[in-house]
């Protein structure tokens, strides 16, 4: 089994790469599914077919599916929206309006991730396509799981036992509904569901994310940034797919100095992704609707090369031992120190990039280590843990 996830800024033409992708590698024997999260949906524009939100063949070893995100999170969120209803109206919101507080933005499209799970345990599939959302909602929803494993594992089961203890007490003074255990039982449901997506889709074997560009500055800018926070939480990027060329035979005066920056640009996109590699594609004389257009894209793009190959290999993160130490190594390219903020508390690791943070839960071996010193060295960065004094004492006694 694998999973290839496209995102890219919007307008930058991942949905076409996508299909291409998915259609190349259909047509090659590997039975394929292609699916789109995206909630402004493209896919079936791309194909020039009707597609739904479930699975249709659109030929031999091809299917296309525009995941319906709205059915999924009735189908994940209902429990839980029932009871942020009942506290919205016992606190006197507009019936309307507590409709619409009840569901946080985004969650649509978080929900519409569990069909890859669902998808990739049918065993009907090689090979999952998946038209991600543009870069900061893909960013918004592949984060959401981890962000949700520190929640669930470190203070649900204490707010579980809080609420179970103050109920009776609680329904004797006030009539604000309270959380039963109906409520507690979904939101596990959900973050059961979530992590194993989660678990999916940082699976290196199996996953890999490729980035899709145009040789422009503001969207080289975005794509650099997506890729920095991509390896920060755990997802390999195995090709830049660098989109729209104006090819080398166009000798039109009107297009000369669009050659010119395109070729500038495509130097800078090479040199701040190497060794990753970058595939071109051409700007075509004509839209890119239709199978046959479709074809066209994916021999060129994937000439000689297995579409569903992994191209790139490199670890987002690694622990390593190193004396009587260990050395944790964070892949963050474009990161520099002034964009960086690290704690370490507890069991804990916290580490912030720009906007986007990641918490850590360290693994067995480090949690007897504290950290000595944290540093770049090319674009991983290194945190290097020592034996704590504590523990050092403990194990001399």
């Amino acid at each position: 089994m694998r999973i290839l996830l496209f995102t890219g800024k919007g307008g930058v033409g991942k949905t076409t790469v996508a299909a291409a992708t998915a259609l190349k590698a259909a047509r090659s024997g590997i039975r394929t599914l292609v699916m789109s999260t995206d909630p402004a949906h493209s896919l079936a524009d791309s194909f020039d077919r009707e597609l739904g939100g479930e699975p249709t063949e659109l030929e031999k070893n091809l299917h296309g599916q525009q995941i319906d995100a709205q059915a999924r999170l009735e189908e994940g969120w209902r429990d839980i929206q029932e009871y942020v209803l009942s506290l919205l109206d016992w606190g006197g919101v507009d019936a309307v309006a507590a409709e619409e507080l009840s569901v946080i933005p985004g969650l649509d499209e978080i929900f519409s991730l569990t069909d890859v799970k669902r998808a990739a345990s049918s065993g009907d599939y090689d090979l999952l396509v998946v038209d991600c959302a543009p870069t900061a909602e893909t960013l918004r929803l592949l984060s959401l799981p981890d962000a949700m494993n520190w929640y669930i594992e470190r203070i649900f089961p204490v707010e579980r036992r809080i609420v179970k203890a103050v109920r009776p007490l609680l329904t004797r003074v006030t009539s604000m509904p309270i959380a039963d255990d109906k409520i507690f039982a979904a939101i596990a449901r959900l973050h059961a569901e979530l992590d194993s997506v989660h678990k999916l889709l940082i699976d290196t074997s199996i996953s890999t994310v490729r980035l899709v560009v145009n040789a422009e500055r503001m969207v080289i800018a975005e794509a650099r940034r997506t890729y920095t926070y991509l390896n920060l939480f755990g997802y390999r990027v195995d090709a830049v797919i660098c989109n729209r060329l104006i090819p080398e035979q166009v000798s039109d005066p009107y297009f000369r100095q669009w050659k010119q920056i395109q070729k500038e640009h495509l130097g800078e996109i090479v040199e701040s992704f190497s060794p990753v590699p970058i595939m071109q594609v051409p700007l075509y004389e004509q839209e890119m609707v239709g199978i046959e257009m479709l074809d066209r894209l994916g021999t060129e793009l994937y000439a000689g090369l297995d579409p569903a190959g992994i191209f790139h290999e490199n670890e987002p993160m690694q622990v390593t031992k190193k004396g009587t130490g260990y050395t944790l190594s964070l892949h963050l390219p474009f990161a520099g120190k002034d964009d960086l903020d690290l704690l370490r508390k507890g069991d804990d690791l916290y580490v912030k990039v720009g906007q986007y943070k990641r918490t850590f839960m360290l693994p067995s071996v480090l949690l007897r280590h504290d950290i000595t010193s944290a540093a770049f060295e090319g674009d991983r960065l290194v945190i290097t843990f020592a034996r704590g004094r504590a523990a050092a004492a403990k194990g001399g006694e």
